[in-house]
């Protein structure tokens, strides 16, 4: 064998898969996912959500750059994860949010929850849901003062549908929230315009539908159980619960992430079963009236765990 053969051999682990999707094809999937649900939104809101979702990913994406610049790292601004993480962070908050908070958002999720831990891959929890979570627990006030829809006539209230249930109001109808005409973030306006996104990632072999289907059918088993139980339209208030706040954008594209959730796929299962379960119970018995972030949250701190008990039972673990 000669030098110039042998020079072509390359020997590296499994898998030997040759695949055009990187990084960036994937994350431009994911862009083009929430378009829909960009452009109800714009419509429901007005201009300024456009604005917002500008601020948020250049942001993202100058924090990104000027991290790797300042660490002399190879710049990572063109895999298109932080303009992703700004979108985001953009369909997670009220489009009347002032810019400087939104712009808070994106160093937390980009510089803090991102880069100090190694930056792409490496993080433990969503940077956006993280983001999202700080900025509930920290402008409060801000993150639940709702703009009022364009089609105020149409619309119930400008408070969330899951406000609303909290204080007792009246409830907008199901094809309100499926449509999109109701108060709330980017995230929760338009279930339909989610569903067709996260469909076209399932369609494109983004994402697996395991922990969409999980999360969404814990949803609404557990609320069908337990309106059941203590009375009231059972098989509405499961809808309800499936359209309202967070479950449609948590559920395809941030309970998905690669680096933040299991990677077989019972791990996927016990995952999205999880996440389902704490949204509820937070729903139902906690303080807040929505617990899509908090459950994303709390799942991704588990996943290493979910990780290490999935691969001991499929692929059998050493005896002491």
């Amino acid at each position: 064998m000669d030098k110039k053969t042998y020079s072509n051999l390359i020997v590296s682990s499994a898998p030997h898969i040759v695949s055009p999707m990187d990084t960036s094809r994937i994350m431009l999937m994911v862009i083009i996912g929430l378009l829909p649900s960009l452009l109800v939104s714009t419509y429901v809101f007005g201009f300024r959500v456009i604005t917002l979702s500008a601020v948020c990913v250049i942001a993202s994406v100058a924090f990104e750059w000027i991290w790797n610049a300042l660490m002399k790292k190879p710049q990572t601004v063109g895999d298109l994860s932080a303009a992703v993480t700004g979108l985001l962070i953009a369909f997670n908050v009220p489009s009347g949010l002032p810019y400087w908070i939104a712009v808070l958002g994106c160093f937390v999720a980009i510089i803090v929850v991102k880069q100090l831990f190694g930056g792409v891959g490496k993080n433990l929890t969503n940077p956006a849901i993280t983001a999202r979570v700080v900025l509930f627990i920290s402008y409060a006030t801000e993150m639940t003062t709702w703009t009022l829809p364009r089609m105020a006539a149409d619309a119930t209230s400008t408070a969330t549908p899951l406000g609303v249930l909290a204080e007792g109001g009246t409830l907008p109808s199901n094809m309100q929230m499926f449509l999109g005409f109701i108060g709330g973030s980017m995230g929760e306006v338009s279930a339909v315009a989610l569903l067709l996104g996260g469909l076209f990632l399932i369609w494109k072999k983004i994402i697996s539908p395991i922990i969409p289907a999980c999360f969404i059918g814990t949803v609404f088993a557990f609320a069908l159980i337990y309106y059941g139980v203590t009375g009231g339209d059972a098989l509405q208030m499961a809808i309800f619960h499936v359209l309202a706040g967070g479950v449609m954008l948590g559920a395809f594209f941030m309970a998905t992430d690669y680096v933040t959730s299991p990677l077989l796929p019972m791990g996927k299962v016990i995952f999205g079963i999880g996440c389902g379960l704490i949204t509820m119970i937070i729903r139902v018995w906690g303080q807040y009236p929505e617990g899509v972030s908090f459950s994303i949250l709390l799942m991704n701190c588990l996943t290493p765990l979910i990780n290490n008990f999935c691969e001991k039972r499929m692929y059998g673990g050493a005896k002491k």
